[in-house]
């Protein structure tokens, strides 16, 4: 079994040392190395990821704070120079703590956990599926919306709009990526960078472009074949 992970650090030697020790394990895979959260969010949606080797002190958006704002992630063994954080980081149910220098033997002990965590681990595959809301602030109320209402997501910096079918638009104080984590896969896809549909509101593909009946929604390069995969079509 290969265990895919990311490596998520704002320091070029500690990102080091972890790929370093990651190298050593033939199974584990590393996916990316990222800076900071952003990156973090583009790997995690944009890939298949069972580990997140995370750093909790980060500019701008701590460890902790990014894994607070995740809806569905992966496995987490925190990384970090301040073992008073210890407790926070286990509060968040993350598999291991390491802190820094992490010498072999002490990562190894980490990967072992990883391994028998994973093991252990079973997919419930209907947990999407019995969602079918989600909650919106909207004038500091807390509005339902049903699954079925949404057409697509636009990104608008580190706000997104949710565009209804009956032509409502709802602004979420969060960037496309943390939208994303809040939608059922099953129902929804990321199909541009700035763009999540429903899938059964796409009407046709023409060219680069998913037709829904209130909008044409660009279809990024690196979204176009997962896209065609799960609509079933093939060229």
């Amino acid at each position: 079994m290969s265990i895919s992970c990311i490596i998520v650090d704002d320091e070029p030697i500690a990102r080091d040392i972890i790929k370093d020790h990651l190298e050593k394990l033939p199974d584990f895979e590393i996916k990316d190395l990222c800076i900071n959260a952003m990156e973090a969010y583009e790997a995690l949606y944009t890939q298949q990821i069972d580990v997140m080797f995370l750093d909790i002190q980060m500019p701008r958006i701590a460890g902790t704070e990014f894994l607070r704002s995740l809806r569905n992630p992966p496995y987490v063994v925190f990384t970090t120079a301040y073992p008073q954080f210890a407790v926070e980081g286990f509060d968040l149910n993350s598999v291991d703590y390491l802190v820094k220098p992490i010498t072999f033997d002490r990562f190894l002990q980490a990967a072992q956990k990883l391994r028998e965590r994973m093991a252990t681990r079973t997919v419930n595959l209907e947990t999407d599926s019995e969602r079918t809301f989600i909650f919106i602030k909207q004038n500091n109320k807390l509005i339902r919306v049903n699954f079925e209402e949404i057409v697509y997501v636009e990104a608008q910096r580190d706000f997104s709009m949710v565009h209804l079918a009956n032509g409502t638009t709802m602004m979420m104080s969060m960037n496309i990526g943390m939208v994303e984590t809040l939608l059922p896969q099953a129902i929804f896809l990321r199909i541009h960078r700035s763009y999540i549909v429903q899938l059964v509101k796409i009407k046709a593909i023409t060219g680069n472009l998913a037709k829904t009946d209130l909008i044409d929604l660009p279809i990024g390069p690196n979204y176009r074949e997962i896209l065609l995969q799960k609509l079933n079509i093939s060229y």
